[in-house]
């Protein structure tokens, strides 16, 4: 077993805390100005591409970017782990909020609706990427205006696909999910396991 560890391109705190559940030691490979405003691994959602498509797109560019940003640090080799995390309600991708308005627009749209959250893992080593998808479906119950407003004013809404956190207070607003809990939280253990598992680094 190697013990070595791995580098976790993202700055998502539920990430690191979904490696830590599983005991996997990493390092975060930290990007520019973070890996949505590096050009190399843009977010920006691209015409006609579906939910699924630019998931693994995304994915697979932030896992690229980090293998270039070893490269160009001169950091010691070791696999790298990217993932991301897409909502997709009626075929339209839903993103993060802009601000505290887009936010309670957004939990509108999926009050009392069923919608797909997809997060697409990558594991890079040198120039070989191989990627895993977890879907699973989230059913919210019907939300009033009042509760969702109360709920975005905790601040948990920002910076979260679709203005939700499950792990936090939204897990009130949610009737029955289908898939894995945390490839909805934002790494799919079961996944990323595989793939961890695959590059030769398993974690049991």
């Amino acid at each position: 077993m190697n013990h070595s560890g791995i580098y976790l391109a993202s700055q998502s705190p539920r990430r690191r805390e979904l490696l830590h559940q599983i005991h996997v030691r990493f390092e975060v490979l930290l990007f520019r100005h973070g890996a949505r405003a590096d050009a190399d691994v843009s977010e920006d959602v691209l015409a006609g591409e579906s939910a699924a498509v630019y998931c693994e797109r995304v994915a697979r560019a932030k896992a690229s970017g980090g293998i270039k940003r070893l490269q160009w640090r001169h950091l010691p080799p070791k696999p790298v782990l990217a993932a991301d995390t897409t909502i997709e309600l009626d075929g339209e991708i839903i993103g993060k909020p802009d601000n505290a308005e887009h936010a309670c627009a957004i939990l509108a749209r999926l009050s009392g609706r069923t919608h797909r959250v997809l997060t697409a893992v990558a594991v890079a080593v040198d120039t070989q990427i191989e990627l895993r998808m977890s879907a699973s479906e989230v059913s919210f119950r019907p939300l009033g205006e009042a509760e969702i407003q109360r709920y975005v004013t905790t601040g948990e809404a920002q910076d979260k696909a679709g203005a939700y956190a499950i792990q936090g207070r939204a897990a009130m607003f949610i009737e029955h999910i289908r898939g894995s809990h945390s490839g909805i939280v934002g790494l799919p253990l079961f996944e990323t396991a595989a793939l961890l598992a695959a590059a030769g680094y398993p974690v049991l």
